[in-house]
């Protein structure tokens, strides 16, 4: 009995604390108005309890099932409107039957039916409109106190994946290629290796700068790709070919800071640096049929099942946590093989 009573939820308790108060009020008014109440007046407060926690049971479902707490002010205040009446209504039916077998002896009296169905239906809508303010009031400070939870932790994630970001892109292998690539051009090709300086620079900064926003527009973020790139072109010569495939009306959308540069360096690292002849990365940004944005990021190459459970390092994962905190379910993201010689990245995220 014990473990039962530990393991009831917060919602059944306050179903249990409300109606069980309510029914406890009916009597205590039952008792202040008359000496001696009889037991049926007893049973009958007990169905109103039952009854109560029943109904709005079941109203709860239906503004789950409905996602009435995810709706616009007006268009569930005409939900909760219709929920009231028509969960009263199924209320009060069920206790002037049960009061007909109680009182009447069971004998149906049309006219004193629809007397007791006419006295107790605003009394019950009056109790059950609270039990929706309390319940949508509830939820409404449970949703304001995550959203700055969530807040909190993006905010921490975001910082997170600066300093990883950074110290990824000022590990020795990264900052000795490009100083090495932009030293052989200092002489072959000084106006190449003071762009190299410069594509670097922009880099340093933008990781830097990166825990100041929650998201930035995909035009800034291709900058820095860009640069990226460029200086990895160096590097790899002719072994790298990069094609863009970009949706002008996609430049002003929001994306996370520093993802798509995330995933671009997630390509070369394990995709076009373990190709001998190297090969292609195609970056593309679309709005879908389904009015999302969609993101793609495809690269020479081919996932190994034991680097798929992986996870593919910080960049996967740190991308998978953003999305979610940024869109919730609303946003999802994959990395797959695409035939047998592609892999790609696709990230869906909404427009608004």
């Amino acid at each position: 009995m014990q473990r039962m009573i530990n393991k009831l939820s917060k919602y059944w308790w306050c179903q249990l604390v409300g109606w069980g108060g309510y029914a406890f009020l009916l009597l205590f008014v039952a008792f202040s108005q008359s000496e001696r109440v009889q037991w049926k007046e007893i049973v009958y407060t007990f169905f109103v309890m039952i009854f109560g926690i029943l109904c709005t049971h079941y109203l709860r479902k239906v503004i789950v099932r409905l996602k009435m707490l995810e709706m616009s002010f007006e268009k569930a205040l005409i939900y909760f409107f219709f929920g009231i009446i028509i969960c009263t209504f199924f209320m009060v039916l069920l206790l002037s039957l049960v009061a007909m077998f109680l009182f009447d002896n069971g004998v149906f009296n049309m006219s004193l039916f629809n007397r007791r169905f006419t006295v107790s239906y605003p009394q019950q809508v009056v109790f059950i409109f609270l039990w929706v303010l309390i319940y949508f009031t509830w939820h409404y400070v449970e949703k304001h106190r995550n959203a700055q939870f969530d807040k909190l932790r993006l905010e921490t994630t975001v910082r997170e994946l600066e300093l990883k970001t950074i110290k990824a892109q000022m590990n020795p292998h990264f900052i000795f290629n490009a100083l090495n690539s932009i030293r052989a051009l200092v002489d072959e090709n000084p106006q190449r290796a003071r762009s190299a300086i410069t594509e670097l620079s922009n880099i340093l900064r933008s990781s830097m700068a990166s825990d100041k926003a929650e998201i930035v527009s995909l035009e800034n973020e291709l900058s820095i790709v860009k640069d990226y790139l460029a200086l990895e072109t160096i590097r790899f010569e002719e072994r790298l070919v990069v094609k863009y495939d970009i949706d002008e009306n996609t430049l002003e959308l929001p994306i996370p800071p520093m993802m798509l540069q995330t995933l671009v360096e997630n390509a070369i690292k394990h995709g076009i640096s373990k190709e001998i002849s190297g090969g292609i990365i195609r970056i593309g940004s679309h709005i879908n049929e389904q009015q999302q944005h969609e993101i793609t990021i495809q690269n020479t190459g081919q996932i190994i099942e034991n680097a798929k459970s992986s996870g593919n390092g910080f960049g996967i994962m740190s991308t998978h946590q953003r999305l979610g905190l940024l869109f919730g379910n609303r946003a999802s993201f994959e990395i797959r093989n695409v035939g047998e010689h592609m892999v790609e990245a696709k990230v869906l995220m909404p427009l608004y």
